[in-house]
């Protein structure tokens, strides 16, 4: 597996971009954040619908346990669906991505989402891992997930969320070139 850090220094590492992998068509993407915050808030902040529509801006449907099934709603109209692989409060969450092909994902997704927290001094260790995506999708979202990692952070502080550059006003996408 190659590792190809995104342009800033610093990738992978803790409060840095994200780290992309990739491994012949698929890619690996992750992120580690320190959240000056209990392992239990950020658990919530990441599980609890209400929480996950602030800062993460898209609609999430979930059995909370392993085997149940998942349905998130992102902007732009991409519906992911999947099953949730594993459940552990307050420690890992993992779960299905799948996204049907259609003209923003013209080949789909069949990935895997895993979010890892631990506790440290001073707070939480965020690690979260999306794995087997697309290169072309990975090279989109290694941007965008670090976004919206700000806003969990400023979800989490009580600061304004952040609006993530690559949308317009409206809410739509704004295409990168």
């Amino acid at each position: 597996m190659s590792e190809t850090p995104t342009p800033r220094a610093g990738a992978g590492s803790v409060g840095g971009p994200g780290l992309l992998e990739a491994d012949g068509e698929k890619s690996t993407l992750r992120f580690r954040r320190l959240l000056r915050h209990p392992i239990e808030d950020v658990w919530e902040a990441i599980t609890d619908p209400a929480e996950v529509e602030a800062w993460f801006m898209a609609r999430v449907s979930r059995e909370d346990a392993a085997g149940g099934r998942l349905e998130i709603e992102h902007l732009g109209g991409v519906r992911a669906t999947g099953r949730v692989l594993e459940w552990h409060p307050p420690r890992v969450y993992e779960y299905e991505w799948n996204v049907a092909a259609a003209p923003n994902l013209p080949e789909g997704e069949a990935s895997t989402v895993r979010w890892e927290l631990t506790p440290v001094e001073g707070g939480t260790l965020l690690v979260l891992t999306h794995r087997r995506l697309t290169r072309a999708t990975a090279r989109t979202f290694v941007r965008g997930l670090g976004d919206l990692l700000d806003r969990l952070s400023a979800h989490l502080d009580g600061r304004p969320l952040p609006f993530p550059p690559w949308l317009s006003p409206t809410g739509d996408p704004v295409p990168r070139t």
